[in-house]
């Protein structure tokens, strides 16, 4: 799994804290927490949803026993097309179709210590 990573900004006497950014660089959410996390001293690790797409396995492993629906984008087209959010798709199937189509997670996702936060949610990532 190829990544690229940013310096993370300088904190007297501690180690920045490293997470894991699963992102679309153009998407404008991304970029806003991707700057939010740079600013208070967070080193990424990228991983572009759109170029290296998370492989079925990948995605249950991350996510585990959470809801697999918080993990769908409502913003998507196929997300309205298809109506899950009237109709969700069972796990296997929305892991299936994230996994063939990466625009359907919801991002970033965003991995540190253990922990996972989904979308731009500054609580969420205050709390990494």
């Amino acid at each position: 799994m190829g990544s690229t990573r940013t310096k993370a900004a300088k904190r007297p006497g501690k180690s920045p804290k490293k997470a894991r950014f699963l992102h679309k660089p153009n998407c404008t959410t991304c970029r806003k927490a991707r700057s939010f996390m740079e600013k208070r001293g967070f080193q990424l690790y990228f991983r572009d949803l759109a170029k290296e797409r998370l492989s079925s396995a990948e995605l249950e492993k991350l996510i585990g026993n959470r809801d697999y629906t918080e993990f769908l984008n409502s913003r998507n087209e196929l997300f309205r097309r298809k109506k899950m959010g009237e109709h969700p798709p069972s796990r296997r199937d929305a892991i299936r179709m994230m996994a063939k189509e990466p625009n359907l997670i919801r991002r970033p996702v965003v991995v540190a210590g253990g922990r996972i936060v989904i979308g731009f949610d500054q609580e969420g990532i205050a709390r990494l």
